[in-house]
């Protein structure tokens, strides 16, 4: 199957399923991509513009990520075409739906990602027992409630800050899909004296040279609102954000949204991916070119993944929020250090770190495929 899609390599993927349930409306993808360290985690996205290449995309960075962050999990994502906004009850039958269709599937296990959250882990640990990311109540770490993603965004952007000439004190950043990623991304960057001053939605963004009230956007977005109903600041259409002049420039939502049309508007020192694959490889060149340091997702954003594991194999909190800190300096140092050496584009420096790794546990296997 994976060879019809044009997908397949040494790598993977191990297995595509499609689901298909009329009576219910389920339609969803699953791809797990390389289980040669263990079974794969990777979060289960909603969307109704999803499609199986994205799900190939992602699983196949999640491949990565896991290898980078030395988990003992291989790489998988799963996809559910609906609008997440959807009425609560439907939302919750298409997920129960889709869990007890991929019962059996015992190499994935499922983690929250975006349009889910944690208490739809809940309803998938509820109906098959294997899921990541969970509520407290249930002894699970909560992902987006803590801001795992952001926490390992935030040492990632320091790092790199280094290599960029300037400290997180003072530094502006921008945000790029301000939700539970980005959210707390800024938070967490602010606690170290950055200043936030642009930020972007579905439905609009805002930019403010004197910096943005990062509680007040919060409480806005907890409360239904887009950013673009800030008080205080130039409130703008989305697009407007990839101009917005910084020194941190982070996207947090959808995939390629940095592309060829618009990576020459960035006005940035650094870009820290806290989206899955948020920039094309033309565009990912042209950064490079240009002397802006592109710190790729699967290196800055595997926050919330090691977390994930963490918990499912036990750990506490505290536990996990120490080793997203210490592998996610250390891997950033790494492949900037070897982006410089080798003059690579980082995603090139990132991948033969993870690819070795993932190749030296696929060398352990009594098969040597997937």
């Amino acid at each position: 199957m994976a060879d019809a899609f044009g997908f397949s390599d040494e790598l993977g993927p191990a297995k595509v399923i499609h689901l298909h349930e009329p009576g219910v409306g389920l339609e969803a993808i699953l791809v797990v991509d390389n289980v040669a360290a263990g079974p794969s985690i990777g979060g289960l996205r909603m969307a109704p513009d999803v499609s199986l290449g994205e799900c190939f995309r992602l699983a196949r960075a999640m491949t990565l990520k896991n290898a980078a962050a030395g988990l003992s999990h291989g790489g998988g994502k799963s996809v559910l075409f609906g609008d997440p906004k959807m009425p609560l009850e439907q939302k919750e039958q298409l997920i129960r739906a889709m869990a007890c269709a991929l019962r059996d599937v015992s190499d994935y296990i499922f983690g929250p990602d975006m349009g889910t959250d944690e208490t739809c882990m809940a309803w998938v640990k509820d109906e098959i027992g294997r899921a990541v990311g969970l509520p407290r109540e249930l002894g699970g770490i909560p992902l987006d409630e803590i801001g795992a993603t952001g926490w390992g965004l935030r040492h990632s952007a320091e790092v790199a800050a280094e290599y960029c000439g300037f400290a997180l004190e003072g530094a502006r950043v921008v945000v790029q899909g301000f939700g539970s990623v980005g959210m707390h991304a800024a938070r967490f960057l602010g606690e170290c004296g950055a200043v936030l001053v642009g930020a972007s939605d579905s439905q609009g963004a805002v930019h403010s040279a004197g910096g943005l009230d990062v509680d007040a956007l919060i409480e806005l977005k907890q409360s239904g609102k887009s950013v673009a109903a800030y008080g205080d600041g130039e409130v703008s259409d989305r697009e407007a954000v990839i101009e917005m002049e910084c020194e941190i420039w982070i996207p947090a939502a959808r995939p390629d949204v940095i592309n060829e049309n618009n990576v020459g508007s960035l006005q940035t020192k650094m870009v820290v991916a806290g989206a899955n694959i948020p920039a094309t490889p033309a565009a990912e060149r042209a950064l490079h070119e240009r002397g802006i340091l592109n710190v790729p997702d699967f290196i800055a954003n595997a926050g919330g993944v090691i977390c994930a594991a963490m918990e499912y194999h036990g750990a506490t909190q505290t536990a996990a929020f120490q080793a997203i800190e210490e592998r996610i300096r250390g891997n950033t140092r790494e492949i900037v250090e070897a982006s410089r050496g080798k003059d690579i584009l980082p995603r090139a420096a990132a991948e033969q770190l993870s690819l070795e790794r993932v190749k030296a546990a696929m060398a352990t296997r009594r098969w040597s495929i997937f």
